[in-house]
């Protein structure tokens, strides 16, 4: 059966995931694009032509379209201060929705989404691409797998100055918010372990084309006495690391390295004599199910196995809200400049 499907916001995001519909045909087969909503009715249509979308039904209120329509689920492509309303819409008109990260522009919201969920009885999740990826499986899989030994620390680098334009050079908290929850998302995931507190600095350093908090450092407590480390910098000019940072994992018996694209190196201590025992070379085992390494492609067939098989998907909104919840405890932290304690509830 062919799930109708409207797509809420076309900028320029909006076309990753026409491309990720469009190129895998699985996705062909279930989605049926059925309308488009934008504020700037123009840019909709010029969306529409361009992916041949053919006769869809396009406005600037989603409640028209998604009446119109007889949509089942919404793709949520909006900027974040839109997310709210949008969401909710779509929920109480009996959509399932698939949102754009982040989950919410605060906590309040966010928790009002969870609860109209629930009380739909709809299924509300976020695209965190980055967990849909090979290097962030087979992380997962080794520390799973106990390869270095009960894992004690994660340490994440992210060093890079793309000039975006637009929205983001004018949000405030615009790494946290917009960039780090990605890989605040993925060493949950790669971990397994909950955040518990977070001292965080956050500076708009010299030379930053954003309007706030263009780089920051934060350090958290994990369940299981372990630490995640995260250094980034969104205005960092010269030799940068990768989108999906530089990695480094510390266990009980050794080290895994990654460099965020296709260097992968994992380390136990080795039979030296003297100060330092030296190290001796594991090798790595692959992601546990390939299918689930293509990112964006990746989370679109897991939300759609979701709502027809009512299984929960796994960017799930009220698992995603513990990620979110690091952003803003990272934020409120950089704003008093003192610890903060990270609970679900507590935000």
């Amino acid at each position: 059966m062919t799930t109708r499907a409207v797509l809420c916001g076309c900028g320029a995001m909006a076309r990753g995931w026409l491309r990720a519909l469009q190129s895998t045909p699985e996705l062909q087969q279930a989605v049926e694009i059925v309308g488009l909503v934008d504020l700037d009715l123009p840019v909709a249509k010029a969306l529409a032509s361009e992916f041949n979308l053919g006769p869809v039904v396009i406005d600037a209120d989603l409640s028209t379209v998604i009446t119109r329509t007889e949509a089942d689920i919404v793709f949520d492509v909006v900027v974040p201060s839109a997310r709210f309303a949008v969401v909710s819409t779509a929920l109480r008109l009996g959509c399932h929705v698939l949102s754009e990260k982040p989950l919410a522009a605060s906590m309040k919201e966010a928790k009002a989404l969870l609860a109209l969920a629930a009380e739909t009885g709809r299924i509300h999740a976020v695209v965190q691409n980055r967990r849909f990826i090979s290097g962030i499986r087979r992380l997962r899989r080794a520390v799973e797998d106990g390869l270095i030994g009960a894992l004690t620390g994660i340490h994440c680098d992210f060093f890079i100055g793309p000039h975006f334009g637009g929205f983001r050079e004018a949000m405030d908290n615009v790494l946290l918010l917009d960039m780090a929850i990605h890989t605040f998302d993925a060493a949950r995931f790669v971990s397994g372990r909950q955040p518990l507190s977070v001292y965080c600095v956050e500076t708009n350093p010299s030379g930053s084309w954003y309007a706030h908090g263009a780089s920051a450092n934060a350090i958290f407590k994990l369940s299981g006495d372990a630490v995640f480390t995260y250094r980034g910098s969104w205005c960092a000019e010269g030799r940068r690391t990768s989108w999906e940072s530089a990695w480094r994992l510390v266990g009980s018996k050794g080290m895994l390295t990654w460099d965020g694209e296709d260097a992968f190196e994992a380390t136990v201590a080795g039979k030296d004599e003297g100060l330092l025992r030296g190290h001796h070379v594991l090798s790595i085992p692959a992601a546990p199910d390939e299918d689930q390494t293509h990112g964006h492609r990746s989370v679109l067939v897991d939300f759609l196995d979701a709502v027809n098989t009512g299984r929960r998907p796994e960017t799930v909104s009220d698992d995603n809200i513990k990620s979110l919840s690091m952003v803003f405890g990272a934020i409120e932290s950089a704003r008093t400049g003192l610890p903060v304690s990270i609970s679900v509830e507590g935000h």
